[in-house]
């Protein structure tokens, strides 16, 4: 009997499901995995080998600050989906902080989805909408838009001015976690305590020390534990469902999972910058490596890595946080006034796997799950994204984990080309990514990739909201 005609067939490859790596081919109908068996025989219009090669879910990244509108010199559709692509990304959340205005009701919503229109993003995504003082009447109009969830941060993200996102007020935080919690969505928190950092800041700026010690001691520990006791105690009150993002601490994490046991809805996600350095590394680098919560020690980080293991840890995002190199300096070493952010949205999987599996031997499988299928689970996702399983959409990453490189400024598709991954060794490298069967990122084609194989235009996604409790 003919078996049945797929458009493409990824042969050869080890290939990471849920549960196990097998070596199986994949076969793509449509866009979607339509089969998964060892040696497909069936005609295909395309065979993509993959041997000796790893064949790992799309990163599913849920923590990304795009800054179109009105940013876009900073980072937009076009350089920031070119280098999630080129690192194993398929689909991505973007922030709503970041542009100008910020997305915080429906007429900045267009705004950012007329920019997406003019730029066309390379990769799938949906878009998180912000919840800032004055706005909780807004928050159900961007429900109803397809937001993907509401994102407050608890600290001072910072003033740009009349347009700035706005951190909020303890009000304001428990209006909005009551209006989030009748709509069935999600809070997303930037979780430090806004009375101790500022401060610890202004103490550390009134006697001039202005050190990267210096600013990484005006973010402690502390600071992040305390808002996270005080929003889950808000939660608890509301019936709001919380994730917390890039949680740069073990005691914060140990704090979210004996909620979760106590029966709250609430996830944690940490980034790879927390997995890969230490503040010790953060001084060496400088302010490429300046973020907040900063980076901490390198027990810190390896309890991190125990609890990810462990599965207390949710997910791993990669709070790509992009502006130009201009803004990561300082007028007489003053860390203070150099941006706080990580530009890392191409190198998540390429550090994960290398950090986790080939260091720690963390199952690929377990490392999957944190960077694609729970992501995709919590924000709606899961009946098309985060997994390698029939009928999903065929969101690939092909990776050769025998290709140690080091990565330099030449490597990156960002459109300011500094990260503080650089000069990292890594020990795999991504070949290509296909998203919905499709070449998106391929690194054999001219220019990386970047012109080439650029077939398949991202889809914004509608996200259903989650019901699942994440444990």
């Amino acid at each position: 009997m003919r078996e049945q005609r797929m458009d493409v067939i990824v042969a050869g490859g080890n290939v990471v499901l849920r549960d196990q790596v097998c070596a199986v081919d994949i076969g793509i109908k449509d866009g979607k995995i339509a089969i998964i068996a060892p040696r497909l025989a069936g005609e295909a219009g395309k065979v993509i080998d993959a041997s000796r090669k790893y064949v790992i879910a799309g990163v599913v990244d849920a923590h990304v600050h795009l800054n179109e509108p009105g940013l876009g010199e900073w980072e937009g559709f076009v350089t920031g989906t070119a280098s999630l692509a080129a690192g194993g990304c398929t689909t991505f959340i973007d922030m709503p902080l970041n542009g100008v205005p910020p997305t915080v009701n429906l007429a900045s919503l267009e705004l950012k989805l007329e920019a997406e229109r003019k730029s066309r993003s390379r990769i799938d995504f949906a878009i998180w909408g912000g919840l800032v003082p004055d706005d909780v009447g807004e928050l159900k109009a961007l429900a109803q838009a397809g937001v993907a969830g509401f994102k407050a941060f608890m600290s001072s993200p910072g003033d740009r001015g009349e347009d700035a996102f706005r951190n909020v007020d303890d009000k304001t935080l428990f209006e909005g976690m009551h209006k989030i919690a009748s709509l069935g969505h999600v809070l997303a928190l930037h979780a430090e305590s806004e009375s101790i950092v500022s401060k610890l800041t202004a103490d550390k700026l009134s006697a001039g020390e202005v050190t990267m010690r210096d600013y990484l001691d005006s973010r402690p520990p502390e600071a992040e534990i305390e808002a996270v006791k005080l929003a889950l105690d808000m939660a608890t009150r509301t019936g709001c469902k919380l994730h917390f993002v890039h949680i740069s601490t073990s005691e914060a994490v140990d704090l979210i999972s004996e909620a979760k046991r106590s029966g709250q809805d609430v996830t944690v996600e940490t980034c790879p910058h927390y997995l890969a350095f230490t503040d010790e590394d953060v001084i060496r680098i400088g302010a490429s490596a300046k973020c907040s919560p900063p980076i901490r020690t390198d027990k810190e980080r390896e309890a991190l890595w125990q609890r990810l293991a462990n599965g207390d840890i949710d997910f791993v995002a990669s709070d790509h946080s992009p502006c130009p190199p201009s803004m990561k300096q300082s007028d007489n070493g003053n860390y203070f006034e150099a941006w706080g952010g990580i530009l890392g949205a191409q190198s998540t999987l390429e550090l994960i796997v290398t950090e986790g599996w080939q260091k720690r031997g963390i199952p690929l499988p377990v490392l999957s799950r944190v960077m694609s299928a729970a992501p995709a689970e919590r924000f709606g996702l899961r009946h098309r994204k985060g997994a390698i399983e029939v009928g999903l959409d065929a969101d690939l990453a092909i990776v050769d984990l025998e290709a140690s490189y080091v990565l330099t400024a030449e490597h990156l598709k960002y459109r300011h080309p500094h990260s503080a991954y650089e000069d990292f060794e890594f020990g795999c490298r991504i070949e290509a990514t296909l998203l919905r069967g499709e070449f998106v990122y391929d690194r054999k084609t001219a220019n990386g990739g970047l012109d080439a194989d650029h077939r398949t235009g991202g889809l914004r996604l509608w996200p259903e909201p989650s019901t699942s409790r994440m444990g």
